[in-house]
């Protein structure tokens, strides 16, 4: 029996971790084999790979026709982003069985990526997946399956205007209680950009006036919001990433946060791009207000897979304040030579030393002044250094010259 002799049949992604999946970009190629292990000499027939990538989304909601009568609505989407098939053994031309002879026999495989694929992502309504399945025909018996699901993760890159212009907002609310009015309470809030990774911190400026008889609390937490689209009709989840409190506020008072510190756990990306799944995030900053409901400010934020790069730290803040335009950066060459009144005065050694950048541990707060003074770019040798010594004196022999004559 084919039972007996079949050993082992599965598939095997390179870049894959022994018990996770592979992880690829796209627009990447996946290359992989197919193992397949006899313990004895078998006939087999066709061998066929197919890979597949969808967004599918699910879920019913219950509906009431009258006082007895109920029914259930159903929803379901899907779109298709991968559909690749290869025949890694097929079958002789005159229709009989290949026999493989007992042992170790693997079939490698390749097939290239779209250039457009969303995340991968499980949802409470949807996901997106990606996987890669081969079947054995086998003469006289039935189809030997095995599957082998990767993941595909697009890439965000923060480092771009839009994801790096700051986000602010302001809200106020009346409190009440019994008709009567108890003040008002205000909020302010900033972040310095939009676009964060995971294992980033958030600094949140913010201002809460609290002109109430009673004290508040002010919070701040990340929201991710998953949105299913199916028949024209929307689906959402909202769950709490991460949040912190603050310190209760009494009546009459001020609270300033100076940046106040918000770490981003591991989470997926946001998923923007895909019809039917959507993968949103938020900050809200929130007031929690005795006797009446909480006063809420949230601005956007966008979760990405590649990180602030370190230059960009600086022209983020400053070019959304002075709209500086960076784009010149670009066509400065690696290696620039240096000026010919410098060559003469610096020396090799002095050179290398003065061209090294700064470490990030030495500079300190420095980081805070011009951000031209960090541009790596630069390759020009510096000036001669100062002195207060005048390398040329004058002569004794000269009359000095009278200014009041």
């Amino acid at each position: 029996m084919i039972f007996d002799r079949l050993k082992r049949f599965s598939i095997v992604l390179e870049g894959a971790e022994r018990d996770g999946p592979a992880a690829f970009s796209p627009g990447q190629a996946v290359s992989g084999r197919v193992v397949l292990e006899l313990a004895a000499a078998a006939r087999l027939g066709a061998l066929r790979l197919r890979a597949m990538g969808a967004a599918r989304v699910h879920w019913t909601e219950s509906r009431s026709a009258g006082s007895s009568t109920a029914y259930t609505q159903s929803y379901s989407d899907q779109v298709e982003f991968l559909n690749h098939r290869d025949t890694l053994m097929a079958p002789p031309d005159n229709g009989e069985a290949t026999v493989l002879q007992a042992g170790r026999h693997e079939f490698p495989f390749t097939f290239q990526l779209p250039e457009t694929l969303a995340t991968s992502f499980e949802g409470k309504h949807g996901s997106v997946r990606y996987w890669v399945k081969a079947k054995l025909h086998r003469p006289w018996s039935t189809v030997k399956k095995a599957k082998k699901e990767f993941t595909v993760i697009e890439p965000i890159d923060i480092n771009t205007p839009a994801l790096l212009a700051p986000q602010a907002g302001a809200k106020e609310k009346l409190a009440r209680a019994w008709y009567c009015n108890r003040g008002q309470v205000s909020v302010t809030a900033k972040i310095d950009r939009k676009g964060y990774t995971p294992g980033e911190v958030i600094p949140i400026f913010a201002e809460i006036d609290n002109c109430t008889s009673r004290a508040v609390v002010p919070k701040a937490a990340i929201i991710q919001t998953q949105t299913f689209i199916a028949r024209g009709t929307k689906k959402q989840k909202k769950s709490v990433v991460t949040s912190i409190t603050g310190d209760p506020i009494p009546a009459g008072k001020r609270e300033v946060w100076h940046g106040r510190a918000l770490k981003i756990p591991p989470v997926g990306p946001s998923i923007l791009q895909c019809r039917i799944i959507q993968v949103e995030y938020s900050l809200k900053v929130c007031v929690d207000i005795p006797g009446t409901s909480k006063l809420l400010l949230e601005l956007p934020l966008v979760i990405g897979t590649i990180p602030l790069h370190p230059f960009g730290s600086r022209t983020s803040s400053v070019s959304s304040q002075y709209s500086v335009n960076l784009d010149w950066l670009s066509p400065i060459p690696e290696q620039l030579e240096a000026p010919p009144e410098y060559s003469a005065v610096v020396s090799s050694p002095d050179a290398e030393q003065s061209l090294a950048p700064p470490c990030r541990s030495e500079l300190g707060d420095i980081l805070e002044g011009p951000f031209f003074a960090y541009i790596q770019e630069f390759r020009f040798r510096p000036p001669p250094l100062y002195s207060e010594v005048d390398p040329n004196p004058a002569s004794d022999s000269i009359r000095p010259r009278c200014m009041t004559c």
